[in-house]
């Protein structure tokens, strides 16, 4: 394992500073802002701002990197990064924020591009397989380990932004000392969303639909906790119990899934989500809900991987990378929507509208799925692809996994069909 990891280790170090610091800046602003008298429809509006950026940086930051090169691209993405942690601080002005946060998504989708299209080159095409599994693990473990930074200091205070500051420019520390060669970066995958939408529908929906859910939690938990009236502390706690549920459960769902019916797995997936976010506001106490967070965090966190698996079991594999990139632009769109639909619904009804958005949202894909179920079944033909657990990324995380965790599945010329695939195809569509 260490030999497997020894040319991609200064890589997995910078990754588990920036996500640090990351995770550390999403939940301290959404407190910050709550402390500075924001309103719950502004803070949701903030919030959105960098996943619009985020979205939109999937189309620049390879052109970026092909430009700069990789060390100079991730320098001058966290010098950004860095400066408008601090820049929140300096400038408490919710206007200046929702700007601020743009750019940061701008920023922040090309560091983890430049991370992530380095993986792909350092790994041996046999290893990417492990690599990516590690590099998920850091990724969720950083985040739920920065949600107790919190507790070093209020969200009113200088230190937390600072702290935030200082993790992602120590993130710059491994990567630019490294003495491997840089890899090259593809060219963006031309879309193929127009012919997805016709085609695997179901997959779709529950991309969009799972991030105006995520992006809700992402966004609003901790003000709802904060409205809730728990301290800075138990929201951190909060935060890190439901990634640990993701973390924990989403990859025993997803294995699940690839010994039985995907499409039934994830209806029953998000049902049991959408059921457990209904309980939340009947919690008698924080023990409670923290317990149903962390179980819904483990039914949550699988359904948007779920829906990537369903669509790869009815994709060519020439088809993979892009339709899959297309997935995280659907999802990113659905981000960006949440937080400001669920920070208006929270200023209307008050904290407990946020877990009745999430669990209308669930329950809507829940019935849209238990509808489309039959359907979608009959268009899978050969073996079914390999779940594989994923997060909020750049598209190029998709091609250590597709390239190489299911080589004989794409590399059997019998897999796939193509006038049975089409016929198929034309039945479904003329329905």
């Amino acid at each position: 394992m260490r030999a497997m990891l020894q040319p991609v280790k200064s890589i997995l170090w910078s990754v588990t500073f920036l996500l640090l610091g990351n995770g550390l800046i999403n939940t301290l602003l959404t407190l910050r802002g709550s402390d500075e008298g924001f309103s719950s429809t502004m803070v949701g509006v903030i919030m959105s701002a960098y996943f619009v950026g985020f979205t939109c940086g999937t189309w620049i930051s390879g052109r970026l990197i092909r430009r700069a090169g990789h060390i100079r691209t991730f320098a001058f993405c966290a010098a950004l990064c860095a400066s408008g942690a601090l820049l929140h601080i300096i400038f408490v002005d919710p206007w200046v924020w929702i700007v601020l946060r743009f750019l940061y998504g701008l920023a922040f989708v090309t560091l983890m591009t430049v991370i992530e299209s380095w993986l792909n080159g350092q790994a041996a095409s046999h290893e990417r397989g492990r690599i990516f599994a590690t590099y998920m693990l850091v990724n969720l473990g950083a985040i739920a380990v920065a949600q107790q930074i919190l507790r070093l200091d209020t969200p009113g205070g200088f230190l937390l932004f600072a702290v935030t500051a200082i993790l992602i420019s120590w993130a710059l520390l491994p990567i630019t000392m490294t003495r491997r060669q840089q890899p090259t970066v593809p060219e963006n995958a031309k879309s193929s969303l127009k012919s997805l939408i016709g085609f695997a529908p179901l997959s779709v929906t529950a991309s969009v639909l799972s991030g105006l859910a995520m992006g809700a939690f992402w966004g609003m938990a901790p003000l709802y906790a904060r409205q809730l009236g728990w301290s800075a502390a138990d929201i951190g706690t909060l935060m890190s119990v439901t990634i640990l549920g993701g973390a924990l459960l989403q990859l025993p769902i997803g294995r699940f899934s690839d010994k039985h019916d995907r499409c039934q797995v994830l209806t029953w997936v998000v049902i049991a989500a959408a059921a457990l976010a209904a309980t939340m506001p009947f919690a008698p106490n924080q023990a409670v809900l923290m317990s149903v967070f962390f179980l819904w965090g483990g039914f949550s966190f699988a359904i948007y991987p779920l829906a990537v698996a369903q669509l790869i079991d009815q994709l060519h594999p020439q088809e993979v990378v892009s339709a899959s990139a297309d997935m995280l632009v659907t999802q990113g769109a659905g981000s960006a929507l949440a937080p400001i639909l669920a920070g208006a619904l929270m200023g209307a009804l008050g904290p407990q509208a946020l877990p009745l958005y999430i669990a209308s949202v669930l329950a809507l894909l829940g019935f849209y799925a238990l509808y489309r179920r039959r359907r979608v079944t009959e268009l899978i033909s050969g073996r079914p692809a390999h779940f594989e657990p994923l997060t909020q990324t750049s598209p190029l995380s998709l091609e250590m996994i597709f390239d190489d965790s299911q080589p004989d599945l794409f590399d059997d010329p019998s897999f796939y069909d193509e006038q049975e695939r089409e016929r198929l195809v034309e039945a479904y569509q003329q329905r």
